[in-house]
């Protein structure tokens, strides 16, 4: 656990999020004092790439209506240059230009993140539900937490992205929110924002206006069927981190100027586990936390 209250932050990878000024916001904050460790997507990026080197994309759709991205082996490998090759370069650059030192990781630096690699998951195919199996996407199984720890005790802003690392070694695609959820989690942090394409989790999909303050997500099983694509994975993720102990979870607007200041004086929506207690996850819910080792 680092010495001073944390907040993890999710930079989305909507081309709409402002990656530039969630940079700039960070650096302010951590000149201030601030312990941050940001974590990235890349969606934009990744689908921009496999464009230019002819590798055709599919999204997979579960039967509770999450979605999913179909990593094939060649996707996989746009996967990691994109993340790894553009987008955190980019913002490690951009957190430089403030004046503020950061290290970009994957998850297989330091054995970070292990996931356990997904024989089959199913998803929902001209209304049928089919198995696929050439998925090459996991679930965070456990979280190291000595490389962040020590860069952050150092001074370091952490830029962490996928891929993490199967049983066999091998990097494996695994959802960037919650990976930021794990982490969190492991690291003890106080915050968690999740800054995207949107003001937050909305009553009605199609009215911007109608933000949640608050959004009670079950202690298990799907999200509510008003949350579809990545918000529904973003609702899975806060559910994950308030089940591991961190004790505030905002899905915030990533596109206003200063995104992550604004979520931390309570734009977007705050999530909570219905019926919990802040903080006190359930025997069910602990259960399903990936592990931190030492």
């Amino acid at each position: 656990m680092t010495t001073k209250p944390l907040t993890v932050v999710k930079c989305g990878g909507n081309p709409a999020v402002d990656a530039a000024g969630i940079c700039a916001d960070v650096a302010r904050l951590v000149h201030e004092g601030h312990s941050i460790l940001l974590v990235h997507g890349g969606s934009g990026e990744i689908g921009r790439l496999a464009g230019r080197l002819g590798v055709a994309q599919r999204t997979l759709v579960a039967p509770d209506n999450v979605t999913t991205r179909y990593t094939d082996p060649e996707t996989l490998e746009v996967v990691v240059l994109a993340l790894a090759g553009a987008v955190k370069p980019a913002l490690v650059a951009e957190l430089a230009r403030h004046k503020v030192p950061s290290v970009g990781l994957t998850g297989m630096d330091g054995d970070m993140l292990r996931a356990r690699r997904k024989s089959a998951v199913r998803a929902v195919v001209d209304g049928r539900t089919v198995l696929i199996r050439d998925n090459h996407s996991g679930r965070i199984a456990t979280v190291r937490t000595e490389l962040p720890e020590t860069l952050l005790r150092a001074g370091y802003v952490p830029v962490v992205s996928p891929p993490a690392i199967d049983e066999q070694g091998r990097p494996v695609n695994v959802d960037a929110d919650r990976a930021a959820a794990a982490l969190a989690a492991a690291l003890g942090a106080d915050q968690l924002l999740l800054l995207t394409g949107a003001p937050g989790v909305l009553a009605d999909p199609h009215d911007p206006t109608s933000v949640r303050s608050t959004y009670g997500t079950a202690p298990t099983g799907p999200p509510a069927p008003s949350a579809t694509g990545g918000m529904a994975l973003k609702l899975i993720a806060a559910r994950e981190a308030l089940a591991g102990g961190v004790t505030t979870v905002r899905i915030a607007d990533g596109r206003t100027s200063k995104p992550v200041s604004r979520a931390l004086d309570g734009a977007g929506t705050t999530v909570h586990i219905s019926g919990a207690r802040p903080g006190v996850p359930s025997p069910a819910q602990a259960a399903d936390v990936p592990r931190a080792s030492a």
